[in-house]
């Protein structure tokens, strides 16, 4: 594994240059809180027409739309709710991570940006999602074409929990 090149960043996911970045959604494709609405106020409202127009998106599955003006060249939209700020849990972040991975692949993207999954108003502890996520990512990072994976923290406490969870 070692040509995957998996780093920690501290700062805004809006403002990366990958080929996509993830948004934890809920499964109607509304972008009204937390990352999603971050991606939307900034890349504009078209990347969440796209999104409402491919939903209801289950969890455990994903979806990629335009990234509008951002940086990217998609958003991949995976659910770790199916309702908007819904709880979320390790389960699902699980599933949202493996789908967001899988969408990637089918698109043949070398590069992806990955905010906490499920720590914003799914209220999953920090340090729980990031190790649910990095094992998530370690398990599929063989068959991939992901050649790199970023996880954006937004805060010190989230990147420190997925510099702790990538020692392991």
């Amino acid at each position: 594994m070692q040509y995957k090149k998996i780093q920690v960043k501290k700062g805004d996911i809006t403002n990366i240059e990958v080929d996509a970045i993830v948004n934890p959604a809920n499964s109607h494709g509304l972008m009204g809180g937390g990352v999603a609405l971050s991606i939307k106020k900034k890349g504009g409202a078209d990347i969440e027409k796209e999104a409402i127009s491919k939903a209801p998106i289950p969890v455990g599955e994903a979806i990629a739309t335009t990234a509008g003006k951002l940086k990217a060249k998609y958003v991949i939209h995976a659910p770790t709710m199916e309702e908007p700020a819904q709880p979320s849990n390790i389960k699902a972040i699980k599933k949202a991570t493996l789908a967001a991975l899988k969408k990637a692949s089918e698109l043949k993207i070398s590069s992806i940006a990955f905010p906490g999954m499920g720590t914003g108003v799914g209220g999953v502890p920090k340090t729980k999602a990031a190790q649910a996520m990095i094992e998530t990512i370690k398990d599929f990072l063989d068959q991939s074409t992901i050649k790199e994976i970023i996880f954006i923290a937004y805060n010190q406490e989230m990147f420190e929990a997925f510099e702790d969870a990538k020692k392991n």
